[in-house]
């Protein structure tokens, strides 16, 4: 009887270890979006392997859908379209929350981050005044879609690529601020240098290297918005 009763605590001990293990594993979604210098990030060349290292353990899923050349109001869904233009407003926005929701109907997330690289187009086009508000829009968006209010967020700064040429000096400054502006105002986002990853002409896109050290730190970010 005694061993039969032993066996039996055994067991449910064993099942109790199990489910507390399966509780500390945690699955994380990192959305990626924006132009061209998310386009060309390979979250698998340092960006995934960093957030690996860091939460050993945990699924780790990253969902990227980025198009180059693009103003923010191809995410906003509340943008005014720019005169003349045949490209929809939210419609890179609509594409990305459809990858977003599939993976969602097929997995609990216990913590959202979403990383940004996007502003170039909008220097560009001197929408640097109204850049901080667009940028909420599809921060809000995101938030209310997915249905949580404790999403991360990592944002890429624009390089000094604008800031050598003077035709887009001042609109270039005006995105780069805002940017900070909406990472400092929030407590779980952050913002990352780029400014040393264009190499030594400071060229709009980065360097191969420079884009291996862009996926760091978009993770270390993330990171240390997760364990604070």
């Amino acid at each position: 009887m005694r061993k039969i009763i032993s066996i039996v605590l055994l067991f449910w001990c064993t099942m109790a270890m199990a489910a507390d293990d399966a509780q500390s594993h945690k699955t994380r979604l990192f959305i990626l979006s924006g132009q061209s210098n998310m386009v060309r990030l390979d979250p698998d060349a340092s960006f995934t392997p960093t957030l690996k290292k860091a939460f050993p353990g945990d699924q780790i899923i990253v969902i990227k859908d980025a198009k180059g050349g693009q103003p923010i109001r191809r995410w906003n869904k509340k943008a005014l379209p720019s005169k003349g233009e045949k490209a929809a407003v939210g419609n890179l926005y609509d594409r990305l929350i459809a990858k977003v929701n599939a993976d969602a109907a097929k997995n609990n997330f216990s913590t959202v981050t979403f990383v940004w690289m996007q502003g170039e187009r909008d220097a560009k086009e001197q929408h640097g005044d109204q850049y901080a508000a667009e940028l909420c829009g599809v921060l809000d968006q995101l938030k209310h879609d997915i249905g949580r209010d404790d999403i991360y967020v990592v944002l890429g700064r624009l390089s000094d690529y604008g800031l050598k040429r003077p035709k887009l000096r001042g609109e270039w400054e005006k995105v780069r601020n805002a940017q900070m502006q909406v990472a400092g105002a929030d407590s779980r986002s952050a913002w990352v240098d780029t400014d040393d990853l264009n190499g030594d002409k400071d060229e709009l896109h980065y360097t191969d290297e420079g884009y291996v050290k862009f996926g760091e730190r978009l993770a270390q970010a993330a990171i240390t918005l997760l364990t604070k």
